[in-house]
């Protein structure tokens, strides 16, 4: 479709505003992005577009966005020009000329991107997520959409109508289709439906991620320290396991967060539901979450108010009603009302302060992520009994591979797994079969994700072993350069292991999704040591057989605790 600005008698060229992202529910993994095209004298919108990607990375998935905002731009007048904003910095830079595309991916993603429009009518700027909820909305529904087995559609989208902005006269690319494959301009009482009259207010937005963040739950002490390296709590049997810390949000990788990366709060590169997909509060987003809710205002990234169309760099602010009563002396606007405003539109200057850009570093890429499975049950599980790599080394029972075909169903569902490591021992690799079975993976042995040699202990009881070596254990549960009884291995001698074995893997998978199938010892202390954690952490850490945990790693070195003995599929 083309605008007033192709005719030279209707008056200069028009000015848009493209915004646009993308996602990856594994990085990569099920993936789509989202435009939205707006008027940047009045902030309508004026067009979107969202697809389903199928399998890809959150790079890709973004500047399939890009190239989608910026055709149906040019669908509306190839004249225009544009200004995109988008929350990735990895794209906006590199677009800029800033920094250098060196992915193979990326450079024809690029360069279609840099040719729908000639060379200076596109400027880029790089904007908070909070900024850029439209387009993420948008993207999330294709996803969703996806995950259905559905194409997108603009007659089911409600991305216009929860950021707050009007649609009228909006065209629509629909049908999960690329923008400017088909569009349709969507009728007034179309509009109308989803939007409500023009200039009416809205109530608040709801934010994409929560307002604030949910404190884990407090661990359950146990009686005694669980031993690491035995087959459940060997302190107490009846001890129930502990809470899952699974994510609940799909995922997106590190490439457009803010914090630094133990810091994050999304969940990226973890197994997850198809929901949203970002879990945390990062770039000041739930405190501006937080800040709407107080003022009551429809602060939607910056865009149009609820009492009429701001430009699109206007920030997030009260409504016009309620801003009115707090200046005029106006019945009800004076006291605890006045205070309360003045207070919340404190906290959005505030809010917008520590989510202005340059407060993180620069996009780092995807992540590393190890995806962590404890095998299933042996017959020496249930019995609580200490199994490393220097005793019977048993095969899974029936309980194991039952659950081993549970995890490997869980896994398939979720499609973010693209290779297979396991532990040498039998039932590992047992576990891993199962698993790659189910996914069309080929499963490699890591000799260091076996599991610690527990010496004498091996298959004894942990009240058996005080009641043989009681000095022995006291030294290991004192410190972890104690051997176990006869010559095992110590806790600082595994820690050694795995530390070195993470190095080579992450090298090894950088910005992929791999599945470790290892044991109790090597993954607890995986989320040790992402987390900067002591030694004696070991002990109260409770994993459950065929249980999930998830670390990513970043490229400056940096490791986030994703998921922790999520056993959600076992039920």
């Amino acid at each position: 479709m083309t605008g007033a600005g192709a005719d030279p008698e209707a008056g200069p060229a028009r000015e848009f505003v493209v915004e646009a992202d993308g996602g990856s529910r594994g990085n990569p993994g099920p993936a789509g992005y989202g435009a939205v095209v707006l008027d940047a004298a009045t902030g309508e919108t004026l067009a979107e577009a969202a697809e389903y990607l199928g399998v890809v990375t959150n790079n890709v998935a973004e500047y399939r966005g890009l190239v989608a905002g910026l055709r149906a731009a040019r669908e509306l007048d190839p004249d225009a020009t544009v200004r995109v904003r988008m929350d990735s910095k990895l794209v906006v830079e590199q677009m800029s000329g800033r920094w250098k595309i060196k992915h193979p991916d990326m450079k024809p993603l690029a360069a279609e991107a840099a040719r729908v429009f000639p060379p200076g009518r596109v400027t880029y700027e790089w904007i908070p997520r909070a900024q850029n909820k439209h387009a993420d909305r948008l993207a999330n529904e294709a996803m969703d959409a996806g995950a259905r087995g559905e194409r997108w559609s603009p007659s089911t989208s409600t991305a216009d109508l929860d950021t707050g902005r009007s649609a009228g006269g909006r065209t629509a690319t629909g049908g999960g289709a690329r923008a400017g494959s088909g569009t349709g301009a969507e009728t007034g009482a179309a509009s109308a439906a989803r939007t409500g009259a023009p200039g009416a207010a809205r109530p608040p937005a709801e934010p994409t991620t929560p307002a604030e963040p949910t404190a884990p739950a407090e661990p359950t002490a146990p009686a005694e320290p669980t031993a690491p390296g035995a087959t459940g709590s060997a302190a107490d049997p009846t001890a129930a396991p502990g809470a899952s810390a699974s994510d609940t949000a799909g995922t997106r990788g590190a490439e457009a967060d803010a914090g630094p990366p133990a810091a994050r709060g999304d969940a990226t590169g973890t197994p997850g539901p198809a929901g949203g997909r970002r879990a945390g509060a990062v770039e000041g987003q739930a405190a501006v979450g937080g800040a709407r809710s107080a003022s009551g205002g429809s602060a939607v990234r910056g865009g149009a108010g609820a009492a009429g169309p701001a430009g699109p760099e206007a920030g997030p602010r009260p409504d016009a009603a309620s801003e009115a009563a707090a200046g005029s002396g106006a019945p009800g606007s004076a006291g605890s009302s006045t205070t309360s405003q003045a207070a919340a539109s404190a906290d959005v200057r505030a809010a917008r302060t520590v989510a202005s850009p340059g407060w993180g570093p620069p996009d780092m890429g995807a992540p590393a992520t190890f995806v962590l499975l404890r095998h299933g049950e042996t017959p020496l599980t249930p019995q609580k009994r200490f199994s490393g790599s220097g005793g019977s080394d048993p095969s899974l029972s029936a309980a194991g591979r039952e659950q081993a075909e549970k995890v490997a169903a869980s896994l398939a569902r979720r499609g973010t797994v693209q290779a297979i490591v396991a532990s040498p021992l039998a039932r590992t690799r047992e576990t891993a079969g199962i698993v790659a079975a189910r996914l069309g993976l080929e499963v490699a042995v890591e000799d260091g994700l076996r599991e610690t040699d527990f010496g004498a202990w091996e298959g004894l009881t942990f009240g058996e072993v005080r009641e043989r070596y009681p000095d022995d254990l006291n030294a290991w549960l004192s410190s972890p350069d104690a051997e176990p009884t006869g010559g095992g291995e110590s806790f600082a001698a595994t820690g050694a292991r795995v530390a070195a074995t993470r190095d080579r893997l992450v090298a090894a998978y950088a910005g992929r999704t791999v599945l470790l199938v290892s044991h109790v010892t090597p993954i607890k202390t995986f989320v040790r040591l992402a987390l900067g954690a002591p030694p004696e952490s070991l002990f109260r850490m409770e994993l459950s057989a065929a249980s999930l945990s998830a670390v990513a790693y970043y490229a400056d070195g940096g490791a986030s605790v994703r998921l922790f003995n999520d056993t959600s599929h076992l039920r």
